[in-house]
């Protein structure tokens, strides 16, 4: 049974992880049979965005780690105790909270900063050559710690967001929602989701569930 790490930013897609992607990772993670344990930053989110309004709420202040543990059902860890010599891989679902809370992509492009623990870590995966799976915008979040790896990712179709991790040094690839892109040198496999926000659900599940399967195939 191959053990693996999630990373989730929060609850919700406009301010923290985006729940359907995050909840079919783990469906299709538990499908594969795997180990999972689930980590967050513990920090305050960047703000809290009104879901209904789509707009930021300024009267409430949220805990990255706190508000992950809604979907990870309490069994969730601070992400400062990830250590991935004791896994075989790492996934990283996407939402807004991956460009937020992790990294400042959202705000600045390919300008951002990342937050130094979250770099620390995936830079230890990387380091160990364990393969990492990066769904949404999370490819984003790699390309500001791996860009000049020139990996091969995919964020969809060609947009501003591409334009911005090609920036990075990250050679972008076309995908439609139901694939996946694997980059076999650099174990980075990637696979657009919610990118297209009218998406299906189904066809959301079927990307993810191929890169879940490829990304342990490299494990």
């Amino acid at each position: 049974m191959k053990k693996v790490a999630v990373i989730l930013s929060g609850c919700g897609y406009l301010d923290g992880s985006e729940i359907r992607e995050s909840v079919l990772t783990l469906l299709a993670l538990e499908h594969e049979n795997t180990n999972v344990e689930i980590f967050s930053l513990n920090k305050p989110q960047h703000h809290v965005m009104n879901h209904i309004k789509g707009a930021e709420d300024n009267s409430r202040n949220r805990n990255i780690l706190e508000e992950s543990a809604r979907i990870a059902r309490g069994k969730i860890k601070d992400i400062i105790t990830l250590n991935a010599d004791t896994f075989d891989a790492l996934f990283i679902p996407g939402g807004f909270g991956v460009a937020k809370n992790n990294c400042t992509f959202a705000l600045a492009g390919s300008n951002a900063t990342v937050d130094e623990l979250v770099s620390k870590k995936i830079l230890d995966f990387k380091n160990a050559n364990k393969p990492i799976g990066a769904i949404c915008i999370a490819p984003a979040l790699i390309g500001l710690i791996l860009g000049e790896l020139k990996p091969k990712m995919t964020v969809g179709q060609e947009s501003e967001v591409s334009q911005e991790i090609e920036k990075l040094g990250v050679v972008h690839q076309p995908c439609e929602t139901t694939q996946c892109i694997v980059d076999e040198v650099n174990k980075i496999i990637t696979t657009p989701a919610y990118m297209s926000d009218d998406a299906k659900l189904a066809d959301v599940y079927i990307g993810i569930s191929s890169l879940v399967k490829k990304t342990l195939a490299l494990a």
